[in-house]
């Protein structure tokens, strides 16, 4: 299934009307397979809705993200966003600061306990870890 169509059938499905604008939201997760700023994001969108507003665009990602169709990603220079995961249950990420592409990491730190105090109750989390991609290392040392 193409990532702008899982956009749309996880909006359909949590009953968020599905307009125009949401729809080119949807079509620009389909054209890069890369994490995307809200800027980046504004930009491509006000290209098409002259007048669109920054807030408005944060305030889609935001109900996105609540729905469960996209995640955040944060990198060292502010917080971009991508189709979330649906190939795997709960994960985590390795991020390349270089290419910028994100993999899963298919075990949790959380499961195994370490230091988190005795009737702590997690409601959330997150964990990411940043470094470079085989490539972008090879890339590096050459």
């Amino acid at each position: 299934m193409s990532r702008a169509r899982h956009i749309l059938e996880v909006m359909d499905q949590c009953g968020l009307r599905i307009t125009d604008q949401r729809k080119t939201l949807a079509a620009i997760f389909e054209e890069t397979h890369q994490p995307l700023t809200p800027k980046k994001i504004y930009g491509r969108m006000n290209e098409i809705y002259k007048g669109l507003s920054l807030d408005t665009v944060y305030r889609n990602l935001r109900k996105l993200v609540d729905i469960g169709a996209i995640e955040p990603i944060t990198f060292p220079d502010g917080v971009r966003y991508q189709v979330k995961c649906t190939h795997v249950n709960h994960h985590h990420h390795l991020i390349c600061l270089s290419c910028e592409q994100t993999m899963p990491i298919e075990m949790c730190p959380i499961e195994l306990g370490i230091g988190i105090p005795e009737k702590f109750q997690i409601v959330q989390h997150t964990f990411q870890i940043h470094g470079y991609c085989a490539i972008c290392s090879e890339d590096k040392h050459e």
